[in-house]
């Protein structure tokens, strides 16, 4: 297994303690996750729980007439498919992978398994939701009161602590999708953010130049969601 296949390098699997370590590690299975792929639909029953190491997930609220927008993006920090194990079995919202890369899934039943021994993995998985809600909490209040430019920097900046470099590959229109606007207005924004030499932006590329530049531009909403994961995922749990 090479260094780009380890299942620890995402951080929920590199928390995990020793036994439980040794439990998941033979039911692990190394996945691509190619751009645009769908890892589940709206109110379709979950088969497997997937934990991106170089990957990153949109999950996208899709409504009736096909505008869709990002409620929250999951990379090497995080697992897909929460619903699994919080008893739901489905969700409202579709995830769809927004950046190429690969992880490791887990099939349903062995992470309902894993969950109602509630031991340290339960609580590990809790505090992970608990993450998670609060990015949802702030995109939404983000979508809702700052501008174009300051969401496309938080995007920008959440998507870069996922990958292991500055640069994304995807399309305007996937982008325009995952903030819920038209295409021009990604374009719009993208260019105000490289006349400034904060990045470089051509079709389905951007390369950040100044990732601390991004962070002065954004808004707090940023700063609000990284500071609740640090807080409550360790990079170790204890045992």
């Amino acid at each position: 297994m090479t260094s780009t296949q380890e299942p620890r390098n995402n951080h929920l699997l590199a928390a995990l303690p020793a036994a439980e370590w040794q439990r998941w590690l033979p039911q692990l299975e190394w996945v691509e996750m190619p751009l645009g792929q769908v890892l589940y639909e709206s109110g379709t029953t979950l088969s497997h729980v997937y934990f991106p190491l170089t990957a990153i997930v949109s999950l996208l609220y899709v409504m009736e007439n096909g505008a869709s927008a990002e409620i929250a993006v999951v990379g090497n920090e995080g697992i897909v498919g929460i619903s699994l194990f919080m008893g739901g079995e489905s969700t409202p919202s579709r995830a769809v992978v927004q950046s190429a890369g690969h992880g490791f899934r887990l099939n349903a039943q062995t992470m309902k398994d894993e969950f109602n021994r509630a031991g340290p993995v339960l609580h590990l998985l809790l505090r992970y939701t608990q993450a998670l809600i609060t990015q949802m909490a702030q995109t939404a209040v983000c979508n809702r009161h700052h501008s174009l430019d300051q969401q496309l920097c938080r995007w920008l900046l959440l998507s870069l602590d996922r990958l292991q470099g500055n640069d994304l590959v995807m399309t305007q229109e996937l982008i325009a999708n995952m903030l819920g606007v038209r295409r021009e207005g990604v374009t719009e924004a993208a260019l105000k953010l490289q006349k400034v030499g904060l990045i470089s932006y051509a079709r389905g590329h951007i390369s950040v130049l100044d990732r601390a530049g991004l962070e002065q531009r954004t808004c707090e909403c940023y700063a609000v969601v990284k500071k609740e994961y640090d807080r409550l995922l360790p990079e170790r749990l204890a045992t």
